[in-house]
């Protein structure tokens, strides 16, 4: 009997490995706008909401060309810098495969986030897409979740979240999910350790295998 009926992935650092892409188009931006280079810390510090208002806030009057420039360098630099982790594919497949019900939420964009989720090949795999536009809030809000239970009337007991950030951790706790930590790429990894997941995976093959038996 299987345990799950709905799982709710997370894209940046769960799907594929787009850290250092992300790093590096806001580098570019903040260069040509701004002349000014900024840390992979400062960036970080500003993650949970979109790309729009981080842009909004730094570029303020650029704001629009910054975000073209944004979007343009993140699409052209994506097959160089960033690609879904081995067995990751695999493990979608693996889901839809047992008719369990796949979402996203993230807090990127919406249009960065259809951008990675095409380059890699999965977009096809969900059935539902939750981004940063697409809700009030930001992650940790349960939002994102929420819509996905109230659109196929899922029981929140029977529902998993798999990110790799404490902002997953905290979405999942305040929709009454489940949270499966994943620590093949978290930006925050000792921080992330130290909160109260239900689950903790170390490696691609581990979530495997897992999923193999609850499934």
């Amino acid at each position: 009997m299987r345990i799950f009926d709905g799982i709710i992935f997370d894209i940046d650092g769960t799907l594929t490995a787009t850290n250092e892409l992300i790093f590096a188009t806001f580098r570019h931006v903040t260069k040509k706008y701004l002349n000014r280079s900024v840390s992979d810390e400062e960036i970080i510090s500003m993650f949970g909401p979109t790309e729009d208002v981080i842009l909004k806030e730094w570029m303020k009057d650029d704001f629009d060309e910054a975000r073209k420039d944004y979007l343009a360098f993140y699409e052209e630099q994506h097959h160089l810098m960033a690609d879904v982790y081995p067995g990751i594919k695999e493990i979608l497949q693996l889901i839809k495969s047992k008719n369990v019900l796949l979402s996203i939420y993230t807090g990127k964009g919406r249009e960065s986030s259809l951008i990675t989720l095409k380059k890699i090949g999965v977009l096809d795999l969900f059935d539902m897409v939750v981004t940063g536009d697409d809700i009030e809030g930001h992650k940790p809000s349960p939002e994102g979740v929420k819509v996905f239970l109230d659109k196929f009337s899922l029981d929140p007991e029977k529902v998993l979240m798999v990110g790799d950030a404490p902002a997953d951790v905290l979405a999942a706790h305040n929709s009454g999910i489940k949270i499966a930590s994943v620590l093949w790429d978290s930006y925050a990894k000792e921080k992330v350790l130290q909160m109260k997941s239900d689950y903790f995976f170390e490696t691609v093959n581990e979530f495997r295998l897992f999923l193999e038996n609850v499934l």
